[in-house]
């Protein structure tokens, strides 16, 4: 069985949606295969690395990546972890089958 594949989409990719990447690869690497993106995506936020390291997760090799860089990938699953990232991006295409 292949891994489903998972976008926590924020609006810089700079803290939530950083942190929610790394927890569920902490988890549940077996089972998903886990992305993050941001709409205007900036840089990984160091207290957000900070926080994962408090919970013995290291997320400082991640970095923050724009929508363009996954669009060509078919997501089964899609969590927006902010408002503005809801509203800036309510439909996500992916490829065509």
């Amino acid at each position: 069985m292949s891994k489903r594949k998972v976008l926590f989409l924020c609006t810089h990719n700079s803290a939530r949606s950083q942190m929610a990447e790394g927890l569920l690869r902490a988890l549940k690497d077996e089972a998903y295969e886990v992305f993050s993106a941001g709409v205007s995506p900036t840089q990984v936020d160091p207290d957000a690395i900070k926080a994962m390291a408090e919970i013995g997760i290291d997320i400082s090799g991640q970095r923050s990546k724009g929508m363009d860089e996954i669009m060509d990938i078919r997501f089964d699953i899609i969590v927006t972890v902010c408002d503005s990232a809801r509203e800036a991006c309510p439909f996500f295409p992916g490829p065509e089958s």
